[in-house]
Parts: structure tokens; sequence; C-alpha cells
């Protein structure tokens, strides 16, 4: 029963669009965010749930294996498509997880026009990719603090060399 509730949250594009329309028709705030998130980690929680925060559903995008190739080379991603979605869906705060083939989420961006568009601390508001949609469309772009030493690569490091790194 609980993995059907995470797998519901799974959508294709078609699917997220109209339970983007269902839920602003009902006055829910969007939020929306995207990322590779290869190796769930601390700081992916601390990011989300602050993101989470600053409306009623949020929206993930994920980049495709091929995308996380084309982005991050020929190692990455270390999990496939299908479980980084389904690690995502399983957060209580997480409402809809969605693929994206391309380079940047912005065709995803401007079908779901988010109420708040939100990216990781290492991006100015005005280089985030959809923000000029979704500020011309009434809409907020945050960029969140991280949490100091989690990052996959920092835990990829501490897998292929043993280093002693934080996750």
């Amino acid at each position: 029963m609980f993995f059907d509730e995470i797998k519901s949250k799974v959508r294709d594009q078609a699917g997220v669009k109209q339970t983007a329309a269902d839920w602003k028709a009902a006055g829910d705030k969007i939020v929306f965010t995207n990322g590779c998130f290869d190796l769930l980690h601390l700081g992916h929680i601390h990011y989300l749930a602050q993101a989470r925060d600053l409306g009623d559903r949020l929206i993930i995008g994920v980049n495709t294996d091929a995308s996380v190739r084309r982005l991050k080379g020929p190692h990455r991603p270390i999990q496939d498509e299908n479980t980084r979605c389904h690690l995502l869906a399983a957060l209580v705060f997480v409402d809809a997880v969605v693929l994206f083939e391309e380079e940047t989420p912005l065709n995803l961006i401007k079908m779901i026009l988010p109420d708040f568009l939100v990216k990781g601390g290492d991006w100015q508001p005005d280089q985030i990719v959809g923000a000029a949609e979704v500020l011309a469309n009434g809409g907020e772009v945050h960029s969140l603090p991280f949490l100091e030493g989690f990052s996959t690569t920092n835990i990829e490091k501490k897998i292929i060399d043993g280093a002693d790194v934080k996750g």
C-alpha cells in the first residue's frame, strides 16, 4: 500500500501538468526544483524540506540517466532514474516527481509555471533557468542555502578512495 502511494507520485510530464493545474485550481501554491539527486543524502533532505516549506506542493524535476551523463560524465549517474525518482517520491514532503531529458528543465517549468522556483545556494536567482518565466507569471525565485559538507561528489569520493569525508 505504501509503495503504491510512492509510485503514484512519479508522474510523466502530461500527468504532472494536469496535476499541477488541479492543485492550482484548488488554491495550492506550487514549489518546483530540479536536479540529478544521484545519491540522496542529508543535504538533499534539508534543501528539499526548505523548498517545500515555501508552498503547499513540491514538484521535483529529475534529470534522466542520459541527461545526467551529459552533465556529470560517463561515470554518472550511480543510481538509475527509476530508483532516484522513487527515493524522492518516498519523502513525505514531496508531492510529485517527473523526469526531464533536456539539459535544463525550462520546458517543464514553462508547462507547470510554479509559484516558487527553487535551486540550491550555488545558484544566484538571476542565473536560475526559468526564473524569467516564473517571475513574469507573478511567482518567486529562491536560492536556498546548502547544508555544508554534504554532496554526492563527497560520497562518491569516499566510496572510491575510502577517504574520511562527510556524507
